[in-house]
């Protein structure tokens, strides 16, 4: 089958032996296969990652001297299965998988391993177990970008943003994207989108931003169409006045009782949730000294280098600094469901096809944010150019 293989930072398209599904998998046919920014990141510092997942209990890591077939976010058809599978769709049926496999008791990330080569191909290897039938007649188009509106649902649920807090989306590339559609796709009524892309601002808006700001030339924290009543400390010290001015008149009921309650219905003030989808030195730090008092933020975007805030900030405000990871099985099942049904459009990330002998062209497009979001990998496709 053909592939696309990186070694030593360099793309090709090779010729290599068909995949061969082992105990427990499914061999599919790939139909499309999405270009993520974690491919373009693992191309040139597939080392440095290899030892950060290393550090966390993961030894599998693709390495730079290794020849690895990149891509985990795939749609194709079931070919063929290996031993002990219970065969639950016939061949030719449409499916999504998580993106990862297991040898034994080791699991491996498929497109990120050597061990587990991913959907830059004609073919790839999935677990049974781990994969679901794409309902509705979904386009392999939107069913392929299950995986990354999954990791997108998964930050959204672990926000808990209600519907009636503001949510802030810092950064909109293809995840912030994803961010704003699922924050919408949740109810949330206020999202604004922050990036220095006209681009990006006008896709963040075509996802369902209520405001996209360039942060270059105004503030997110004040483009929100409706104010929150926390701004400053001040505003919260205030509110302990207020609250005990209000309790204290109330006859016969010990006042620290209202505060009671207050803590056992989560009902306190609170600050909008934040969403970090940026991943560079030094976001994390300027949200948490920017936002106001009360904020929760989730950090999205992953940031490969060594970073520096200051605590104390965070701390007078009492912000919560929250990180997420990829999503379950459950998040991935549910995410696909909810674009089969229509309840999320993944349309307006999409910018882009190319086929396998197209991907170094379409790594380098995705380099500049005012062309491309999400590039897609048609590997039936003779396209060159995104």
């Amino acid at each position: 089958m053909k592939a696309v293989v990186c070694s030593e930072g360099k793309l090709e398209v090779a010729e290599m032996p068909a995949p061969a599904p082992g105990p427990g998998q499914v061999l599919i046919n790939v139909l499309r296969c999405g270009i993520c920014g974690s491919d373009l990141h693992a191309r040139s510092h597939c080392d440095e990652l290899a030892e950060l997942t290393k550090a966390t209990g993961y030894d599998h890591f693709m390495r730079s001297d290794q020849r690895v077939v990149l891509g985990h976010e795939f749609c194709g058809e079931v070919v063929d299965y290996g031993p002990g599978c219970r065969k639950r769709w016939k061949r030719g049926t449409r499916v999504v998988a998580l993106p990862i496999v297991r040898h034994g008791r080791q699991p491996h990330l498929t497109g990120l391993s050597a061990a587990a080569p991913g959907g830059y191909a004609e073919q790839v290897v999935v677990q049974e177990s781990m994969t679901f039938a794409v309902p509705n007649g979904l386009s392999a188009d939107h069913a392929a970008l299950t995986e990354p509106m999954a990791v997108a649902w998964h930050a959204v649920r672990r926000g808990r943003v209600s519907t009636r807090q503001t949510a802030f989306v810092i950064g909109c590339g293809p995840i912030g994207l994803a961010v704003i559609t699922m924050l919408k796709a949740a109810g949330v009524k206020t999202v604004v989108a922050s990036d220095f892309s006209p681009r990006r601002r006008e896709l963040a808006v075509r996802c369902g931003a209520d405001v996209a700001v360039d942060p270059g030339t105004g503030s997110p924290w004040t483009a929100a169409p409706r104010k929150g009543h926390i701004t400053g400390v001040t505003d919260v010290l205030n509110l302990g006045f207020d609250a005990m001015e209000r309790l204290r008149r109330i006859p016969n009921m010990p006042w620290w009782y209202g505060f009671r309650l207050a803590h056992a219905l989560n009902a306190g003030p609170s600050g909008p949730v934040i969403f970090e989808c940026v991943g560079v030195p030094g976001i994390i730090d300027h949200i948490l000294t920017a936002a106001p008092p009360l904020s929760r933020v989730v950090v999205v975007g992953v940031c490969m280098e060594a970073d520096t805030i200051h605590p104390a900030i965070a701390i007078n405000k009492e912000i919560e600094l929250r990180f997420v990871l990829g999503y379950d099985p459950g998040e991935f099942r549910d995410t696909l469901h909810m674009i089969a049904d229509g309840k999320v459009d993944p349309t307006p990330l999409i910018t882009g096809t190319v086929g396998l002998g197209g991907v170094d062209n379409a790594f380098a497009a995705l380099g500049n944010p005012e062309r491309h979001a999400k590039i897609l990998i048609d590997p039936a496709s003779p396209a060159t150019a995104p």
